[in-house]
This record gives C-alpha cells, sequence and structure tokens, in this order.
C-alpha cells in the first residue's frame, strides 16, 4: 500500500484538502469487504483531477486510503456531524444508501477502528494541519478549501436533487464573512448551476476543526454534485472531460478569489 497521505507544498494562502478521493484499501481490509462494499461507490470520484492545476502553488493534502478504511473527514470520537439525520459513521458499517458494505461477521471491531484512527486517520490530520500552519507562518493567515463531491440523488442521506454547488462554513462559524461571500457570489452566478450556503452539508469535521478566523485559519467545504464533472453517478464513474472543464472555470474563479482575499484577512 502507498503513503496514507500524498502532499504537495506551494506557497499559496489556501490549501486544498482531499479526504475522500482514496480508493487505496489493504488487503486484509478489503477481505472484509462485500460485493456491494468493494464497489467503493462513495468515493469523491476524480476529485483531486477535477481541481489539478487551477490555482498556481496551492498545496494539496489529499488521503490515499478509502473512507470505508476510516473517514478522515469524521470526528474520530465518533460524534455524527448531522445529529438526528441519515449519515455515516467514522469507520462506515453501510454505504450512502443504507446498504451494508461489509460481509457478515466482518464489520470493523473497536479495536480494528483504534487501529485505523491510529494508522490512517492521525497521519492524515497532522499531514493537514502542519501544512496549514506552514502556510500561515509564510502569510500570516491560511485558507483551508476542503474540496468533496456526492451523488446528486441518494435518498437515504436527503430529499430530491441535491444543488451543484454545496458551501460549507458552520453557519458563518468557520471563515470570515468575505470568503462566504466570495462563494456564493461566484458559484450564485455561475450560468446553468444551482448552490446553496449551509443547506444538507454545512462542513464537516475537517472544516469544523481547523476554521478558526480569529486565530487566521479560514476553512469552508465544497460539496459538489457529481452530475456536474462525472459521465454518470454510476459504475464505471467515468470523468466527463465536457462537463469538468466547464467546472473548473467556475471553480477556478472561486479560488483566485479566495487567494487574493487573504492579504485583508490576517488577525
Amino acid at each position: 500500500m502507498t503513503s496514507v497521505v500524498e502532499i504537495r507544498r506551494g506557497s499559496s494562502p489556501v490549501v486544498l484538502g482531499f479526504p475522500h478521493t482514496g480508493t487505496d484499501v489493504p488487503v486484509a481490509i478489503r477481505a472484509r469487504l462485500n460485493d456491494n462494499g468493494l464497489l467503493l461507490a462513495d468515493t469523491d470520484w476524480h476529485i483531486h483531477r477535477l481541481y489539478d492545476g487551477l490555482l498556481d502553488d496551492a498545496t494539496t493534502v489529499r488521503a490515499t486510503f478509502h473512507r470505508y478504511v476510516i473517514d478522515a473527514n469524521r470526528d474520530p470520537a465518533g460524534t455524527s456531524l448531522y445529529p438526528g439525520q441519515n449519515t455515516t459513521g467514522l469507520v462506515p458499517e453501510t454505504d450512502f444508501d443504507g446498504k451494508a458494505i461489509w460481509k457478515d461477521g466482518e464489520t470493523p471491531t473497536a479495536e480494528d477502528i483504534a487501529a485505523r484512527l491510529a494508522e490512517f486517520h492521525a497521519p492524515y490530520h497532522a499531514a493537514l494541519a502542519a501544512e496549514i500552519e506552514r502556510v500561515k507562518a509564510l502569510h500570516g493567515v491560511a485558507i483551508l478549501y476542503d474540496c468533496h463531491s456526492i451523488r446528486s440523488v441518494i435518498p437515504f442521506l436527503f430529499e430530491g436533487k441535491l444543488p451543484d454547488f454545496n458551501i460549507g462554513t458552520d453557519m458563518g462559524r468557520t471563515c470570515a464573512a468575505q470568503i462566504e461571500a466570495a462563494a456564493v457570489e461566484v458559484t450564485g452566478t455561475a450560468p446553468g448551476y444551482t448552490s446553496i450556503l449551509n443547506g444538507r452539508f454545512k462542513g464537516g469535521w475537517t472544516t469544523r476543526r481547523y476554521g478558526r478566523p480569529q486565530t487566521g485559519v479560514h476553512a469552508i467545504q465544497m460539496e459538489l454534485a457529481q452530475s456536474t464533472h462525472l459521465a454518470t453517478e454510476t459504475v464505471p464513474f467515468a470523468y466527463d472531460e465536457g462537463k469538468a472543464d466547464r467546472l473548473r472555470t467556475h471553480l477556478k474563479t472561486l479560488l483566485r478569489r479566495l487567494e487574493a482575499l487573504a492579504a485583508d484577512l490576517k488577525p
């Protein structure tokens, strides 16, 4: 298995986080997944490719392991991000449709979870925290932009069709108002796309953990509907170059806006 985290260091004040694009599953863990789990359907398919090259010299931190191993965007204590709503946990027992992903009798134990926290979750966040601090030391401020995607229709998690752009700032707590406003403006004026602020997705554990505007660290989550850049949201989850290129134009505009804002956000 490759390193659990891939880092590309840059000098921009913007750090891109990719907690859910990895598809690596250790052999011993893969053997415990059932046929449904082996599809790895809940991957944030091709998101690191979608963002590649959009912002010169941006730092990127990417988990290479799959979220079925352990979810890098969940509280290590196992606390739900959305109490009272259907969601998946630190080590999921089901997929996003509520269907089992482990063979009978192979659901991860408390001991399994503790081991995976140490081997996967903790190293990813140690790397992410270190890069945020390095960037902050360069600029006096750091902006974490957490990159995500999800199928546009998942009745188990939400009603109807998800908007194309889903901005999460934990109700404005994780970043300066200027960052939130820029994200709303760029996505809200993108022709042919829909967007929402703090709708079904308000920012995961990563956004909420690192977003401390008063200390100069701002965090925002972007959850994209996969219909915006995939040819199909089912197997084989193919990347659609035409859709992606159209979407990349607006993502590039947004990232450049955030980068430009950094100079005015020093605490």
